[in-house]
């Protein structure tokens, strides 16, 4: 309705229905069948994550990852004349059908970047939320903002999450380290 932003309800009840989804979740997760956990683990094998990362991101999205949107933060793009690491590189390239989006932050240039489907500006630094949903929903493109999970490097880039409507903020150094693509 008109002027609802969207916040928690104020109806009686909330902790009580909130309590049973919980509940629902939980017997749900001790029942998943194994085919569906082994699809689940070869997905997340394809996206270069550890099993437990992608099942979270799922249980919390509702969706499967469809793409990445990376920061030039994250990928210590910095400067202009900064070039992406190899090892980060060889992990983009690995990533098997999911998208690969750049959010170039100011006030470096957009660069040209075969791995990358989708290039453009990220979020100014604190700017208003209509501004940073509409930067997000430009570098998203055709992907669903539910399915697309953010790898960024400044905890401040965490609320493109909250904008954007996004699956899930993982840090940089968790997401390129070997925890989050082993074990």
């Amino acid at each position: 309705m008109i002027g609802h932003n969207n916040g928690p309800t104020m109806e009686p009840g909330t902790s009580w229905r909130t309590h049973c989804w919980q509940q629902a979740r939980r017997s749900l997760l001790k029942t998943v069948p194994i085919e569906i956990v082994r699809s689940q683990m070869v997905r997340a094998r394809e996206l270069g994550l550890n099993y437990k990362t992608y099942a979270s991101i799922r249980a919390e999205s509702g969706q499967d990852v469809v793409a990445f949107l990376f920061s030039t933060n994250a990928l210590r793009l910095l400067r202009s004349q900064d070039v992406l690491a190899p090892e980060a590189a060889e992990q983009l390239e690995a990533l098997q059908d999911c998208g690969r989006l750049l959010a170039v932050n100011p006030p470096l240039p957009l660069p040209q970047n075969p791995l990358f489907s989708t290039i453009t500006r990220a979020p100014a630094p604190f700017a208003p939320w209509a501004e940073m949903r509409q930067s997000l929903r430009e570098a998203l493109g055709k992907f669903p903002s539910g399915g697309v999970v953010l790898v960024g490097a400044p905890e401040v880039e965490r609320e493109w999450v909250t904008a954007g409507k996004l699956a899930a903020y993982l840090p940089a150094s968790r997401y390129f380290s070997q925890e989050t693509q082993n074990g």
